[in-house]
C-alpha cells in the first residue's frame, strides 16, 4: 500500500487504518459519529492527500479541458472552481473532478493553466483516459506524488486557518481558490471548498510541507476542540448533502443526467465534448432512471447494492449509498428507481435480507444545517 505523506501520524494518533484506493488511510480515530459532529458543530481536519492532481497548461488549455470534462471551463476566472465530470463516449462518467482556473504565473503569455482534481482510486484510469483525447498544444503534468492535501472542515474552520495564513478568507466566495502563507508555508494554495456541507477550506501543499501544516493545524484548533476526521465521517457527511461518489451514485455506466447532474452537463456550449451526442439523445429521449435520495420508514440501514423494489415487490432498482445519519439519528440512502417513482413524498421499498421495508422518497439534501 501507498502512503500520504502523514500516514505516521494517524497511525501515532491510533487511528483505525484501512486499504483505500491503494493507499492506508485513517477510517476513524475514535468514532464515526463523534468525528461527524465535530465537523457539523466545530471543526474537523482531513488527510486527503491520496487525491490525483494534474496540471494542464498552454496555448490550447482551455479548448482540451473543455473536451474532456462537461461543464463549461469558459465560464471560470482565475482564482475559480468547477465542479464537472469526465463523460466517456457512451453517456457514462469516467470520473467527477474538480477544476481550478490556475494563476497567469503558471504559464507563458498567450496560455491557459487548469489543475484537475480527481478521485485517487480512477487517478490512473483518468491520467490514461485524457492523455488518449490531447492533440492539442498543451502540457499535462501529473503532480499527484508531490502534493499533500488537507481538507479544515467546520463552521470553526475559518476562524482556525485565520490564525495562520494571510489569506483573506473574509471574501473568499464559495468554490474559490487563493495562493498565500499558511503556518510560515508560501506558495499554498488555500481552496473554499470541500466534501462535508459544513463549510470550510481544502489546502493544497507541498508533500514535504504536510506534517508541519497538519501539527499547525491541530495545534491552532485546539482552543475549538479540533478533532483528526477519518474517511468514515468524510462519507456520512457528503451523504447527508446528497454528493455523489464515484464507484456507488457514479460510475461508467451511469449517465451524470440520471445522477441529477445536468447542471455540469453543459449540453449547449460552444465547444464539443466527449459523450455529448450521447447525453443530448438520452436528454430528449427521455430518462429510463434517476438518482433518488430516500429515508426508512423503519430503523434499518440500507446498504449499497440492497434492491429497491415498487410497492408490489418488483425489483425496479438498486441502493448505491446507506448510513445511519448521526445528524438526523434516521437511516438514509439514495437509489435509482424509474422516473415515474422518483416524486418526493412517494414510496418505495428497500429489501433488507428477506424483509421489505417502506422508505419514502425525499428531497436533498438531507441535512439542512
Amino acid at each position: 500500500m501507498k502512503s500520504t505523506p502523514i500516514t505516521q501520524i494517524h497511525i501515532d494518533l491510533g487511528a483505525k487504518m484501512a486499504d483505500f484506493a491503494g493507499y492506508n488511510m485513517p477510517i476513524s480515530y475514535t468514532t464515526i459519529t463523534e468525528e461527524h459532529h465535530a465537523v457539523r458543530q466545530g471543526v474537523g481536519v482531513f488527510d486527503v492527500s491520496h487525491m490525483g492532481e494534474f496540471i494542464i497548461r498552454g496555448k490550447q488549455a482551455t479548448a482540451f479541458v473543455q473536451k474532456v470534462t462537461s461543464n463549461d471551463v469558459t465560464k471560470l476566472n482565475i482564482g475559480d472552481v468547477q465542479y464537472s465530470c469526465l463523460p466517456n463516449l457512451d453517456g457514462g462518467v469516467v470520473d467527477d473532478l474538480l477544476v481550478y482556473r490556475l494563476t497567469e504565473d503558471m504559464c507563458s503569455e498567450g496560455e491557459q493553466a487548469y489543475m484537475l482534481v480527481v478521485n485517487a482510486s480512477n487517478a490512473e484510469k483518468d491520467w490514461n483516459w485524457i492523455t488518449a483525447f490531447n492533440n492539442y498544444d498543451c502540457q499535462m503534468i501529473d503532480i499527484s506524488e508531490r502534493c499533500g492535501l488537507i481538507a479544515l472542515q467546520g463552521p470553526k474552520a475559518k476562524a482556525v486557518l485565520a490564525k495562520l495564513t494571510d489569506v483573506n478568507l473574509e471574501d473568499m466566495k464559495y468554490y474559490t481558490f487563493a495562493k498565500g502563507t499558511v503556518a510560515g508555508i508560501g506558495n499554498v494554495l488555500v481552496s473554499a471548498t470541500g466534501y462535508t456541507g459544513s463549510g470550510g477550506f481544502e489546502l493544497y501543499v507541498n508533500n514535504l510541507d504536510t506534517e508541519h501544516i497538519w501539527n499547525e493545524l491541530m495545534a491552532a484548533g485546539a482552543e475549538y476542540d479540533i478533532k483528526p476526521c477519518g474517511l468514515g465521517a468524510r462519507d456520512t457527511l457528503r451523504l447527508e448533502m446528497g454528493f455523489c461518489l464515484y464507484g456507488h451514485e457514479l460510475d461508467d455506466s451511469s449517465s451524470p443526467l440520471e445522477a441529477g447532474l445536468g447542471w455540469i452537463t453543459k449540453l449547449n456550449k460552444s465547444d464539443d465534448f466527449n459523450g455529448r451526442d450521447w447525453l443530448t439523445a438520452q436528454k430528449a429521449a427521455g430518462l429510463n432512471r434517476k438518482l433518488v435520495a430516500f429515508t426508512m420508514d423503519e430503523r434499518r440501514v440500507p446498504r449499497h447494492g440492497y434492491i429497491i423494489q415498487d410497492l408490489e415487490g418488483n425489483e425496479v432498482g438498486v441502493v448505491t449509498s446507506g448510513t445511519q445519519s448521526p445528524s438526523l439519528d434516521q437511516p438514509i440512502g439514495m437509489g435509482y428507481v424509474p422516473p415515474s417513482m422518483s416524486k418526493v413524498g412517494g414510496k418505495i421499498h428497500v429489501l433488507v435480507g428477506k424483509r421489505s421495508l417502506e422508505a419514502t422518497v425525499t428531497g436533498l439534501p438531507f441535512w439542512k444545517g
